[in-house]
């Protein structure tokens, strides 16, 4: 039990739903769902457009998602992979012929097709109760009507302003006099509006196909990109089968590649065979993950891409013998001083954001859930008709003939976001997800320690403090003791402070034992657990 005399706040509890999202009003229209007969699936979908019109710096309908779900009284978790494809014409000869070594985060370069609209569509004609015309109301209705910005909102706007002020389109919708919106100003956006409207009427195909694709190609084409309306019009998504791992006794399940969750799974499998740390914010504790992180992240750097064209050797990175040897390589006391070359650690992007939500109903079919546009606001890049704000997950790709993760026609990036799923007995006990850029796998990681090493209850493992191993040094949160920050130095790491807090994220602990659901958001974000 936490602390009443210090700030924080107790976890959400309810027996007939759940939500948890990163804007309470998405927490809301998640509830709203459920209310009218809709199950998880339908809520989770429903929250995230709400989210893709209310926290637009960090995801939109012009990005990627992907999705956990695990129905009631069954060991079966069904996974989609939402993320979209690199245009036909996107050849490593078309870009070596033109001189171009790296892929800048705010061109037309670094946009692949929208896999979101289409995910949606396809979990919920296979898994849900309503379609997109019943679940897209609440977001239309926010964006033609409007919405106050919240505060962690308005903070990431304002970083993006100089990416916004550089795509005309993107000045004139997202900028005011050429600053972002302070918080409490109310924001609305008649084009996505209109988008969503065709969409809720049209289903995917009104996106994909028709004036609204039109539009982004016509953008994406003016600014030298090769997509083409055929690009758009041949998206598609899978649903593909989850990868699974252990950690203290709990199964723990995830997307595969192309996602970084086989590198969630792996960094949990090498913490597994380490003694936990006897206090949660101690040096020790830090120390053991800080390694298991970058050994396990040179390993994403090195082998992760799209399964559907390079061979992703997820069975052998997950195998026991090989997580063993990594853990029998960290020294309890020193920090390594070298790997072997970890591919994009030299250009990961500053900060990336992502939206993560989770609901169970009454029935207890669990959802997790995660969109996104990569990087704050994506590439900035604005299709003005349409609304739609183009993500710039391309940027995953690498310019490097030969590299499992080169850039190649249709051809899926390197993906960080992964909702995540924990199973026990046989059933879901907690949909879960960190959002963060690449601190994603690191944060599932940290958050499940958080209540399985160190018994903190779902809101308080949200709540501590946080780092990251990045670049060569550990990025810290002002939480982390000084005496934790200094014996980590003199291990070998180099702290510093992180600029941004990392990532955000929400969780729902199923109780079956007692029949209730406890819910608990993350307090870098703006959002709420509700349940009833």
């Amino acid at each position: 039990m936490r602390d009443f005399h210090r700030p924080g706040r107790s976890p959400a509890r309810g027996v007939n739903g759940m939500a948890a999202t990163s804007m309470p009003v998405a927490t809301l229209a998640a509830l709203d769902i459920l209310r009218s007969g809709g199950n998880a699936l339908d809520a989770a979908v429903a929250a995230c457009a709400v989210l893709c019109v209310v926290e637009p710096q960090s995801t939109g309908i012009g990005g990627d998602c992907f999705c956990l779900y695990a129905p009631a009284g069954s060991n079966e978790v069904i996974a989609m992979n939402g993320s979209g494809k690199a245009p036909a014409a996107a050849t490593i000869d078309w870009f070596e012929a033109r001189g171009i070594t790296a892929l800048d985060p705010r061109s037309a370069h670094a946009v692949t097709i929208p896999g979101a609209v289409r995910a949606w569509e396809a979990l919920l004609a296979r898994h849900g109760r309503k379609g997109l015309d019943a679940v897209l109301q609440p977001a239309i209705r926010l964006a033609e009507e409007g919405h106050p910005v919240h505060d962690r909102v308005a903070w990431d706007w304002a970083a993006a302003r100089d990416k916004l002020a550089a795509d005309p389109d993107s000045r004139v919708r997202f900028l005011r006099d050429g600053a972002a919106p302070k918080p409490g100003e109310v924001f609305r956006q008649p084009e996505l509006a209109a988008t969503l409207r065709a969409i809720a009427t049209g289903g995917a195909k009104a996106f994909y196909e028709g004036p609204i694709a039109a539009d982004m190609v016509a953008k994406l084409r003016s600014l030298g990109g090769l997509h083409t309306e055929e690009d758009f019009a041949d998206a598609s998504v899978e649903f593909v089968t989850p990868i699974r791992g252990t950690f203290r006794g709990y199964e723990v399940v995830q997307c595969p590649p192309n996602g970084s969750g086989l590198i969630a799974l792996m960094l949990m499998g090498v913490l597994d065979r380490l003694e936990p740390a006897a206090e949660a914010m101690s040096a020790e504790r830090w120390h053991a993950a800080i390694e298991a992180g970058r050994l396990v992240y040179r390993d994403r750097d090195a082998f992760l891409a799209d399964p559907a064209q390079e061979k992703v050797e997820v069975e052998r990175l997950l195998s026991p013998d090989y997580l063993a040897a990594l853990a029998r390589t960290i020294d309890p006391e020193r920090a390594m001083r070298a790997l072997p070359p970890a591919g994009m650690a030299e250009i990961l992007p500053a900060h990336a954001d992502t939206v993560y939500l989770c609901v169970v109903d009454g029935e207890g079919n669990a959802c997790s859930f995660i969109n996104s546009l990569f990087e704050g606001f994506g590439s900035g890049i604005l299709a003005p008709k349409s609304g739609v704000m183009l993500h710039n997950r391309g940027f995953g790709f690498r310019l490097e003939r030969g590299h499992p993760n080169c850039i190649a026609p249709r051809k899926r990036p390197m993906h960080t976001i992964i909702p995540g799923m924990v199973m026990q007995a046989g059933r879901a006990v907690m949909p879960y997800g960190v959002m963060g850029g690449h601190y994603q796998p690191f944060g599932h990681a940290s958050v499940l320690a958080n209540m399985f090493d160190h018994g903190m209850d779902v809101q308080e493992a949200l709540d501590a403090p946080r780092l990251f191993p990045r670049s060569g040094t550990v990025e810290v949160e002002r939480g982390i003791p000084p005496a934790t920050v200094d014996r980590l130095a003199r291990m070998g790491h180099t702290p510093r402070l992180a600029e941004k807090p990392h990532g955000g994220g929400q969780a729902i602990w199923i109780d079956h034992a007692k029949g209730s659901l406890v819910g608990a958001s993350d307090p870098r974000k703006d959002g709420c657990a509700m349940g009833f």
